[in-house]
């Protein structure tokens, strides 16, 4: 484990959470960005049974508004890009490939219902 690795994240209660593996018995200084801006609040844990450091950060709420916000989460020692998280909200997300692949999975229940019940009325006929 030469180069630090950032685990998937996950947000709860509006507060960003995951695991960095890194080399060293120090915990890394990590940095989160948005828009250009250093957010406060990074917290690098106790390194864990599994080895790795836990990172969390609160996330401002003043920074969320309609659309796609991205935060990347770097080594503040190189400035080593070690990930990214991106929340998306407001009505941009209608748009959003997310929001197509939950309409289709909809019609196509609808559809699976429907062809059911056309076997089960071919079957009685």
């Amino acid at each position: 484990m030469n180069e630090p690795a950032l685990a998937v994240g996950h947000i709860r209660a509006g507060l960003w959470e995951a695991e960095l593996s890194a080399p060293g018995d120090k915990p890394p200084a990590v940095e989160i960005w948005h828009l250009e801006k250093k957010l406060d609040g990074v917290k690098v844990g106790a390194r864990s049974a599994r080895g790795t450091w836990p990172v969390s950060v609160p996330i401002p709420v003043a920074l969320l508004s309609d659309g796609v916000q991205t935060f990347l989460v770097k080594e503040a020692a190189g400035d080593t890009l070690l990930g990214r998280f991106t929340i998306v909200t407001g009505a941009p997300l209608e748009d959003d490939i997310r929001a197509e692949l939950d309409l289709l999975r909809a019609e196509l229940d609808l559809l699976k219902k429907a062809f059911r019940r056309h076997c089960l009325d071919s079957a009685e006929s």
